[in-house]
């Protein structure tokens, strides 16, 4: 039997919006993860038989399949092809989905799964912006939801009223996520998954860019507590309770274990359980918890078993209505801080996520952990990862 594991995983720091990645071009960023990979691994880039590439908005400079936009900008042989994915905000995590299944299958021997965004310069939704193509989904969709729109930010106010989450429990999740994420900092916890990268400022200087620049190391409550709704009067879901506008890019090289050991390589984690599923598109963004449930009903695990939850903090609401449906541990969830401080650069989010639960795990003896993520149109990914 095949199996599919990860031999190691790299990501770039996460830029804020306008911040130090939003010159980059995407493809430029994302050829620096692939490069950055096989320094760290030793892999021969002409031994890759795909690499499949996450991507929210693929418009503009990430138009025309970044994935093999990648491939070329990093240099690696014109055999190596690209293939993009559009999961919406899970776009990288069914990227490593889609790569392990390649590699189980025989489809591929090695496969390098990823993703990148750079939203300073292609905002979400960039791809909608124009209309004279038609809207998305379509009238035959807008008529089975009663004309509905669907709106994330409506779907998370949605969510935090049906389960009952308060303002002030959103924004504590929200002070946790920055106190957690600047602590990780502190102890360097991030260093070995970063690759640095040099990039030109506004004012011509180039520097280094290695540290994740949306932690807020002196928010408090009382400021989050001040900041005004973002979805209309009355609402609870505001600024600093959601995750950030952000840039960036994770790569992570996928073989088998038989191929791993011939190459010299030795695994982090195995590729255990990859399910995904859907729930409706209005609230849209309770996909994780089914997808929970189904990924540990295929595993034969229960939530016990698992040392860390890595569960998108798209919004503080999403997060928190997992904890409540699946009754998990708060403390094991996002341990190193999540999207609300570390920023949420769609399409490479989902890779980004995993590249720092693998290293977690690594680093902390952890078996098991488990990483979903909402994503647009009411879906969502979840991995379970083994470690090695």
């Amino acid at each position: 039997m095949r199996d599919a594991v990860i031999v190691d995983a790299v990501r770039t720091a996460v830029g804020k919006r306008g911040g130090s990645l939003a010159r980059t071009h995407s493809a430029s960023l994302a050829a620096h993860v692939l490069v950055a990979l096989a320094d760290r691994t030793g892999l021969e880039p002409a031994l890759v038989d795909d690499v499949v590439w996450g991507c929210g908005s693929a418009v503009g400079m990430q138009a025309g399949c970044i994935a093999r936009g990648a491939v070329l900008a990093a240099g690696w042989p014109e055999s190596v092809p690209g293939v993009t994915v559009d999961r919406q905000c899970g776009s990288s995590q069914q990227a490593v989905h889609q790569a392990a299944a390649g590699v189980v299958s025989g489809q591929y021997d090695i496969a390098v799964a990823g993703g990148v965004e750079v939203m300073s310069a292609v905002p979400l939704g960039a791809n909608r912006l124009d209309g004279s193509c038609g809207e998305p989904y379509g009238p035959d969709v807008w008529n089975r939801y009663d004309g509905v729109r669907f709106h994330q930010g409506v779907g998370a106010q949605m969510i935090a009223d049906e389960y009952g989450i308060t303002r002030t429990e959103m924004d504590q999740h929200g002070f946790d996520s920055h106190a957690r994420a600047a602590a990780a900092q502190d102890e360097g916890r991030f260093v070995g998954q970063i690759a640095p990268i040099k990039v030109t400022g506004e004012d011509e200087r180039v520097y280094v860019f290695d540290t994740d620049e949306g932690v807020r190391r002196s928010t408090t409550m009382e400021a989050l507590a001040r900041l005004g709704p973002a979805f209309g009067e009355g609402g609870t879901i505001t600024a600093g309770n959601a995750s950030q506008i952000s840039d960036g890019a994770a790569a992570l090289l996928i073989t088998t274990s038989e191929l791993a050991r011939a190459y010299g390589w030795t695994p982090m984690a195995r590729i255990h359980t990859a399910v995904v599923a859907g729930t409706d598109p209005v609230t849209m963004l309770k996909g994780p918890i089914p997808a929970t449930a189904k990924a540990l009903r295929r595993s034969g695990l229960s939530l016990r078993d698992i040392g860390v939850y890595e569960i998108n903090e798209a919004f503080a609401s999403v997060s928190l209505a997992w904890t409540r449906a699946t009754g998990a541990d708060y403390a094991r969830m996002n341990p190193l801080g999540g999207a609300m401080a570390i920023g949420h650069p769609i399409g490479g989010s989902g890779a980004r996520i995993m590249t720092t639960m693998v290293h977690h795990m690594h680093d902390n003896g952890i078996r098991y952990g488990l990483q979903s993520m909402c994503e647009g149109g009411g879906m969502a990914n979840a991995t379970i990862l083994e470690l090695l």
